[in-house]
């Protein structure tokens, strides 16, 4: 299976509408001794407890579990670091394949993996080259023909079009909307998603991740672009307070992280380079993270020297700053001006530069 396109870590709703359905497992892996435990777990960092195991007898197991929803999980076993992603559905999964190369198991049964299967082939390519343009332009590529952005356009307006496409195609499927979620990331602008969503037949729109975009739109009314930034206080990693009108008449970057996202961290240099490029033209960072603990927050901030103010209650997911603003997935950030309005949000990659650029002079 292709690398799966996951660029934000998306909020688990446990307060969401979810059922308990049976799913069972038949598989082969050959190569795996006998008694090797092969576990089905839920991407849920909360959630430690696999969802289903077995015991493997000659490289076949059969687990059987119950989905809290329609959803993706993955399967991996001790000994290795592969993890093969999962869109299950209630019913018979079969898969097989090597225990050297899990992730090109064959997998057969479930309507909702078909459908990802699709949504991997279809944009593993295309994000491969937005990732390659974006760290050419972060890098300091030269671009005085504006070549390396014009690429860079063409490929997301190509990955629209492919989405619109695969949303028209997939409207039943419960993948739909989790595909209209990871490509939220591409743009701010929520009327792609609302038509986008618009376009769902109901078993879609009332799937786990359909109910996640219906949150999404509805909370995009908090902090939306236009209107006055909402005022908070929290804590910097000294346990002073930070309070964000003390950055007004400055533009201010209020970005949403954590040390264990990887997304996140894989964006950071952008939002470093940002930082050191315009810190002297009146331009700031307030990072806000979601993490548990003050330790790997400490060492994210300065293996990745991230030099401007940080903020945690270190409340995880219920962090008091990602509640007012209704944060479910991070990276996310919000552009502040130095009015203290929402200029942007969500500006990722060259679009972070372009937009300081087009401000900053």
């Amino acid at each position: 299976m292709k690398r799966i396109l996951i660029y934000c870590c998306l909020l688990p709703l446990m307060g969401l509408a979810q059922s308990a359905n049976t799913i069972t497992i038949e598989g082969s892996l050959s190569g795996l001794p006998d008694g090797t435990v092969v576990s089905l777990r839920d991407q849920n960092p909360e959630q430690t407890t696999p969802i289903a195991t077995a015991k493997t007898s000659g490289g076949r197991f059969t687990m059987k579990g119950s989905l809290p929803a329609s959803n993706l999980y993955y399967l991996n076993y001790p000994g290795t670091d592969q993890r093969l992603f999962l869109f299950l559905e209630p019913g018979i999964v079969k898969l097989s394949g090597h225990k050297d190369s899990l992730l090109a198991a064959r997998v057969s049964g479930s309507k909702a993996h078909d459908a990802f299967t699709a949504f991997n082939n279809e944009f593993s390519a295309p994000f491969g080259k937005v990732s390659a343009l974006a760290q050419q332009l972060n890098g300091g590529a030269s671009d005085s023909s504006g070549t390396l952005r014009k690429q860079y356009e063409a490929v997301v307006t190509d990955i629209n079009r492919r989405t619109d496409d695969y949303i028209r195609k997939y409207d039943q499927s419960v993948v739909a909307p989790f595909a209209i979620l990871v490509m939220s990331q591409l743009t701010e602008d929520l009327t792609i998603m609302e038509g986008r969503f618009a376009l769902l037949k109901a078993t879609a729109r009332e799937s786990f991740y359909g109910q996640m975009v219906a949150k999404t739109l509805s909370d995009a009314k908090a902090g939306a672009v236009g209107s006055q930034a909402i005022e908070f206080t929290q804590n910097d990693p000294d346990g002073k307070p930070v309070t964000l009108a003390s950055f007004r008449g400055k533009y201010v970057l209020i970005d949403f992280w954590a040390s264990w996202c990887r997304p996140c961290r894989d964006e950071n240099p952008n939002v470093v380079a940002a930082f050191e490029k315009f810190k002297s033209k009146n331009f700031t960072v307030l990072g806000v993270s979601l993490d548990r603990s003050k330790d790997p927050w400490l060492k994210a901030i300065a293996d990745d020297r991230l030099t401007w103010t940080h903020v945690s209650d270190l409340k995880f997911w219920n962090n008091e700053v990602a509640q007012l603003y209704k944060v479910s997935s991070i990276p996310q950030n919000l552009l502040i001006g130095p009015d203290g309005k929402i200029i942007a949000k969500n500006l990722r990659g060259p679009e972070l530069h372009k937009q300081l650029e087009n401000l900053i002079r």
